[in-house]
């Protein structure tokens, strides 16, 4: 197989010579596989974008490495950029085999969104272990995980948050944060929300959140708290937490969201199961 090479269209100059704007012809021996313009957006960053019609893998790949490289190597920039619709696949499976990286969603009226990706200077090779690795990582998808806590007083109440943003009552805790486990960010918004340093008992179980309204689906981790005195002054968190209350069954059902109403049941029916999906208690095999 012969090597890749780029050809300036409309110029006798070689393809190291820098150009603000350019295009290339990208070629495979006697085979043109289609083009690409590089443009200079400062000093620092230059935008890639191409045709490469119906090449197929691992040509394709190869042929925006070698775009990149361009870019990196003899413009002298340090970060390379592209955008492509969501749903040119070969187009961002080829990306991310050459090292670029999702860096967010470009929104659009009347056209598909479009992912921005970029690859660094200083990014590992997309030849080596270490590139392999990071372009997994990076097109993996994130899923959203939550963590709430379950906190029962000595008459079985459950505690209960009446929250600024919304009507329903819910459980306290909130969004894990990057890198931070389950179990360590149910004691932190317990600590933000309420004022309290909660004491994990354990897991009671996991349940799934299909996608809703305009929420992506996730994975909700419900803890059994460690209850505290009742009487006990709460420092609440005035941005999101309008009270707290200890909420017998008929509380429940009247106030609080249909996902804690349908788990709440779902933990009395089946208290020793591990894994459910809302809608649903799940009975297969994990």
């Amino acid at each position: 197989m012969a090597d890749l090479t780029l050809r300036p269209v409309g110029d006798d100059t070689d393809a190291g010579s820098a150009y603000e704007n350019s295009t290339f012809e990208v070629r495979d021996g006697d085979d043109v596989l289609g083009a690409f313009t590089v443009t200079l957006d400062d000093s620092l960053t230059a935008s890639v974008a191409w045709d490469l019609g119906r090449t197929e893998e691992p040509r394709r790949s190869r042929a925006v490495n070698l775009a990149i490289t361009y870019a990196l190597d003899e413009l002298g920039v340090t970060r390379v950029q592209t955008l492509l619709d969501e749903d040119s696949v070969a187009d961002r499976r080829a990306a991310a085999r050459a090292g670029m990286r999702r860096d967010g969603l470009v929104r659009r009226v009347g056209a598909p969104d479009q992912e921005l990706l970029s690859r660094l200077s200083d990014d590992p090779h997309p030849g080596t272990r270490e590139g392999f690795v990071a372009m997994l990582n990076a097109a993996l998808p994130k899923k959203r995980a939550i963590a709430q806590a379950l906190v029962r007083d000595d008459a079985g109440r459950v505690l209960l948050c009446e929250l600024t943003y919304k009507r329903e009552w819910d459980l306290p805790g909130g969004v894990v944060d990057p890198a931070e486990s389950p179990a360590d960010a149910v004691v932190r918004e317990l600590r933000e929300e309420l004022g309290v340093e909660a004491r994990v008992r354990g897991l009671r179980t996991v349940n799934w959140l299909p996608p809703w309204s305009a929420w992506d689906d996730a994975v909700l981790f419900v803890f059994d708290v460690e209850s505290w005195d009742p009487q006990a002054p709460l420092t609440l968190q005035p941005t999101e937490i309008a009270a707290v209350h200890w909420c017998d069954r008929e509380l429940v059902r009247e106030r609080a969201t249909a996902a804690t109403i349908e788990l709440l049941d779902s933990l009395d029916d089946d208290p020793a199961e591990t894994y459910r999906e809302a809608g649903q208690v799940f009975r297969g095999t994990v």
